[in-house]
């Protein structure tokens, strides 16, 4: 494990305005759609479903919301088809860029993917460039504040469920999964009543860049504040030590 605690970067990302918490929901609201589309309406019978629920609610998405997204994509079946598209590319000085789109328009999206990166000095490589550096792997991240679980406890209730690392860092704990075994690992400790900031499939970077120029910082901070705002863009992963 690397050590390198994502806490912060989501406390941060909670605690932005509501013009950014708007894009979270709509992240979430394609998720909610595409997983019900796949596993119908029925959480109990529907875990991508149920995770999508979990998260959701970590970002304190309101449930009539998310009651409302699921019935719109059960019932609805003209609604949008999004389509899934991975793009990876390189920041400033060798950074690594993944960024994971959900789309109905593939050529919209590809377009600001790329304008994105080249407006930060960046450029958008084969598919494969920079993925071999990182691992895919659940993340499931609790606030220390939140847990009042004996460490010990807490990373034997972790191992005992099927994650397969556990670490604690200044303000939180991180729990890693295989990402097949996400679903249940989140489930379980979910029943067992622990309260989780975060908890998702991500790609985690197998080492970290730092950069030191001032010129580089700004322009890998203009890629990513572009796709934020991109609401095509579901997920970002960097390997930019911040």
């Amino acid at each position: 494990m690397s050590g390198h605690s994502k806490f912060a970067n989501i406390k941060h990302k909670k605690e932005k305005n509501d013009a950014a918490r708007g894009k979270i929901f709509t992240v979430i609201g394609r998720e909610i759609a595409v997983a019900v589309k796949e596993g119908g309406p029925d959480p109990a019978n529907n875990s991508k479903l149920r995770d999508v629920i979990a998260k959701a609610k970590a970002n304190n998405m309101p449930n009539d919301t998310i009651e409302r997204g699921i019935k719109k994509a059960a019932g609805d079946v003209n609604s949008v088809n999004y389509v899934s598209a991975t793009y990876e590319g390189y920041g400033p000085n060798g950074t690594a860029i993944i960024v994971d789109t959900l789309t109905d328009n593939k050529n919209r999206t590809a377009a600001n993917v790329r304008n994105a990166f080249t407006k930060g000095k960046g450029n958008i490589g084969t598919q494969g460039c920079v993925s071999f550096m990182f691992d895919r792997k659940g993340q499931i991240i609790i606030d220390k504040e939140e847990c009042d679980m004996d460490p010990d406890d807490l990373m034997m209730t972790a191992l005992d469920v099927g994650a397969e690392d556990f670490s604690e860092e200044d303000d939180s704990f991180e729990i890693i999964t295989d990402p097949d075994s996400f679903s249940e690992v989140r489930q379980a400790l979910e029943d067992a009543g622990i309260p989780m900031a975060s908890a998702e499939v991500t790609m985690i970077p197998q080492n970290y860049v730092e950069l030191t120029d001032e010129q580089d910082i700004t322009n890998i901070n203009r890629i990513l504040d572009l796709l934020d705002e991109d609401d095509d863009v579901q997920q970002v992963y960097h390997n930019w030590s911040e």
